[in-house]
């Protein structure tokens, strides 16, 4: 029946939209299906990291709980991305108290930086010191961050949450489909690292899928931690080693930044969207100012009564004019005044909606601001969990690129950040991305560096709806905007809301890419209305929660193949 259904919808729903589904090779969506539960649910981009924050719900934990046990879980598993030498946000909403927190762990320039430890001796960027060496690693907020949510919100203690991973790095894992696909791709990166190439390519060789990966160093970091908590990171020795390694190695952090590290409780950013109240990440992050504010222009059409391919210019119109705000204004609010309820007003939105043509593109330099900058990569994470109280967490952390730096310091087994590329260092030099950012984004000792990680909330009659995020670097904002809009505009299920070919425009540069699967007749509509066109491989990774009068379901996105949505 369940299936019955969902074809009955595909049918009507493409009458709408688009194809179905997006069309891509690697995707398994025989697999993909909506995972349905009466009490809790979590979704994942790892399933092992995934029954390890179920095993916490089992034995009594909540949803911060199982929070911090999927993030420990998910350095062991998904090392690429999740992380204990990394940043975050995380939106957590309280049942008890009804309240919805923003959490900020994201990393901090250490207080010794400077533009100059990033420039070359003619004055041009050293791209190479951003990104792979040593001063590139900003100070890691990610075990501060963990050590918040469990300490504010936990119910369990953080002995037993550290376990599951603990067990995972020690006596190792069977490497998934996804990994092993990570580490084929970066094997000439990974290799040219000594401790990666140690760790991950044992006697020089590439492990596939189903050979046991044991991390040795990881581990007994893990019970480091285990014993003395997170803090014996930024205030103990384990710090002081840290510390050492980049004094000797040509790095910025001192242990001064360590113990001065700070996760800050900010409040969100709220919109409201159709009797809808979006609750989402405030600067630092650039993700919820522009999701709301594209909500907000798209709030003014009748999306359902639109043909197909004037939604899909109007999405992209759309974005033009978010992205072009987002590379003047944002940045780490505690250096710098960010006009954020001004850039998320209904009224500043019916004004951008004006400068919008439903039959013709509008080139990119028509639209103003934007000093050239940087963003994080696509090698985020992102996990969203439920549980029986009724809280609700939307997690997303990074390393930056894929495996972050590639450095790993000996006997710590976790692979260092390059954060320091998220910041914008000349004005007029893009980075590798595209992604255009301005001076509220330069570099300065402790600052935040700018993010798209867009955690994110919805709530219907005061009560938690959905539970959302991405990976994606760039992509991650309009990446969570069109899912949003295919259930809440086209009342898709999670699965097609899910699946449907998605588009994205960041303004610079001038080009319009979708997924394969977009009905060819309207990309050449759309190629006809003036957008530069070009077909890419899918992107993002939501890992959603809808929670509804028949229980909560959950579904993880199969265009990262290791995802788990698993409930009771």
């Amino acid at each position: 029946m369940h299936y019955y259904l969902i074809t009955l919808f595909f049918i009507s729903s493409s009458l709408l939209l688009a194809d179905p589904i997006i069309r891509a090779p690697n995707i398994d969506f025989k697999n993909s299906s909506i995972s349905r539960a009466k009490n809790l649910m979590i979704v994942c981009q790892d399933d092992k990291a995934a029954s390890a924050g179920l095993e916490i719900l089992e034995a009594g934990g909540n949803a911060a709980d199982a929070g911090v046990a999927i993030a420990y879980a998910l350095a062991v598993t998904q090392p690429k991305a999740g992380n204990l030498g990394g940043g975050g946000f995380a939106l957590y909403y309280d049942a008890e108290t009804k309240k919805t927190i923003a959490i900020d762990f994201r990393e901090r320039a250490p207080a010794a930086t400077t533009k100059e430890d990033f420039l070359k001796a003619d004055g041009s960027v050293d791209h190479d010191a951003l990104r792979f060496s040593p001063k590139a690693c900003a100070v890691p907020g990610t075990l501060a961050g963990i050590d918040f949510i469990n300490k504010n919100f936990g119910q369990l203690k953080h002995k037993s949450l550290i376990e599951p991973a603990i067990i995972l790095a020690e006596d190792g894992f069977a490497i998934s489909a996804g990994l092993a696909y990570d580490l084929k791709v970066k094997r000439d990166f990974l290799g040219n690292k000594k401790e990666a190439k140690r760790i991950f390519f044992p006697e020089g060789k590439l492990m596939k899928e189903g050979d046991i990966l044991v991390q040795e160093d990881l581990a007994n970091t893990l019970r480091r931690l285990k014993k003395y908590g997170p803090s014996y990171f930024y205030n103990s020795h384990m710090g002081k080693e840290f510390v050492n390694w980049h004094k000797e190695n040509g790095g910025l952090i001192a242990l001064s930044d360590l113990k001065r590290y700070k996760v800050i409780g900010r409040e969100p950013l709220v919109g409201n969207y159709r009797g809808l109240k979006i609750f989402s990440m405030p600067a630092p992050s650039s993700g919820g100012m522009h999701l709301i504010q594209m909500l907000n222009i798209l709030e003014n059409y009748n999306l359902e009564k639109l043909p197909k391919d004037q939604y899909f210019h109007l999405l992209a119109e759309t974005m033009k004019l978010a992205y072009a705000d987002r590379s003047h204004y944002p940045g780490d609010p505690d250096f710098n005044h960010i006009p954020q309820q001004e850039i998320i007003s209904k009224k500043y939105a019916k004004k951008l909606k004006k400068t919008i043509k439903l039959k013709k593109a509008r080139p990119a330099e028509d639209i103003s601001h934007g000093k050239p900058g940087p963003h994080e990569s696509n090698d985020t994470t992102h996990f969203s969990v439920t549980d029986r109280q009724g809280n609700v967490l939307s997690f997303t952390y990074t390393i930056n690129y894929s495996f972050g730096s590639g450095i790993i310091i000996p006997g710590f087994g976790f692979f260092l950040n390059n954060e320091m590329d998220d910041f914008a260092i000349l004005e007029g030099v893009p980075n590798s991305y595209g992604l255009l950012g301005g001076k509220a984004n330069f570099i300065k000792s402790d600052k935040r560096p700018l993010s798209s990680m867009t955690p994110t909330i919805v709530f219907k009659n005061d009560k938690p709806y959905l539970c959302t995020g991405s990976p994606g670097g760039s992509r991650i904002i309009t990446t969570v905007l069109q899912v949003l809009v295919n259930i809440i505009d086209f009342n898709m299920d999670l699965r097609e809301a899910t699946l449907r070919p998605r588009i994205h425009h960041q303004w610079l540069p001038d080009q319009l890419e979708y997924e394969a699967g977009l009905d060819e007749n309207i990309v050449e509509s759309l190629k006809a209305k003036g957008h530069n066109t070009k077909e890419v491989s899918p992107f993002g990774c939501t890992e959603t929660i809808m929670i509804r009068y028949d229980g909560k379901h959950g579904f993880a996105d199969p265009r990262r193949i290791d995802g788990k949505a698993l409930g009771l």
